[in-house]
């Protein structure tokens, strides 16, 4: 016989996989709205300016021929690139990360080996001071215990301008002390990434890319003090700002 606590927690996942599923919908239409502008940039710009135009909206299938390194251009969300950056990282090194926030430090341990890609655009959006003054706007509570930081704009819809593929799914878990990262359906990670600070069941769906080292309590003292909205999943009330993100080699 299911509990209520067990009924509830249920409720909470799917509710949880019901926004992902959403928001994966919303990207698909975006997708699709922007192939229609580049098509119609196509006909009334001249080649060489519309192979550009087109350029911004390409996804996997270009991401070897682009690096993300070049000058980025400006918009609302801050700082903005074509594609992922150029593998950069040492698979075979150890790399941690340091989170300074409002409510207290958090640290990484990052798994360059089973997630390359994922490693390496947290390196390069880390080193662009990518994250620097944003804060973390989702928290959840019931269910499934995250914290959620990396958009730039602080509404859940924001990144860095590309995608890239999934990595580490097989067999991943979701413990407490996990970092991975968030998505609008599969091989769309930008910026946008959580730290669980609680047991959490979720589907092999999001890229595990390390573990927290330290911090952890920050992260439990934020929870403690509750998600905006009903339903535990909300903007955190303690308010928490990312000061900046470091890493480190070795």
């Amino acid at each position: 016989m299911v509990s209520s606590e067990q009924r509830r927690r249920q409720l909470a996942r799917e509710k949880y996989e019901r926004q992902m599923q959403a928001r994966a919908e919303a990207a698909a239409k975006r997708k699709q709205r922007n192939a229609i502008v580049a098509g119609i940039l196509a006909v009334v710009v001249v080649a060489g300016v519309a192979t550009v135009a087109s350029g911004v909206f390409d996804s996997d299938k270009k991401k070897d021929t682009k690096a993300a390194s070049a000058a980025p251009s400006p918009s609302a969300s801050g700082k903005q690139w074509a594609a992922e950056p150029a593998m950069s990282i040492d698979a075979a090194a150890k790399y941690t990360a340091k989170i300074e926030t409002s409510q207290g430090e958090v640290t990484l341990a990052l798994d360059a080996a089973k997630a390359p890609h994922t490693v390496n655009s947290f390196v390069f959006l880390a080193g662009q001071q990518f994250w620097d003054n944003t804060k973390c706007h989702r928290l959840t509570t019931e269910g499934i215990y995250v914290l959620q930081c990396g958009d730039p704009t602080g509404t859940g819809r924001g990144g860095p301008g590309y995608q890239f593929a999934d990595e580490n799914l097989e067999g991943a878990t979701y413990p407490a002390g996990t970092v991975a990262m968030a998505n609008s359906g599969a091989n769309t990670n930008g910026s946008q990434f959580f730290l669980v600070y609680k047991d959490t069941q979720l589907p092999p769906s999001y890229t595990p890319f390390g573990k927290i080292t330290g911090g952890l309590d920050v992260l439990q003292k934020i929870a403690a003090g509750g998600a905006e909205g009903t339903g535990g999943d909300g903007a955190p009330k303690l308010p928490v700002n990312v000061t900046s993100i470091t890493t480190a080699k070795g």
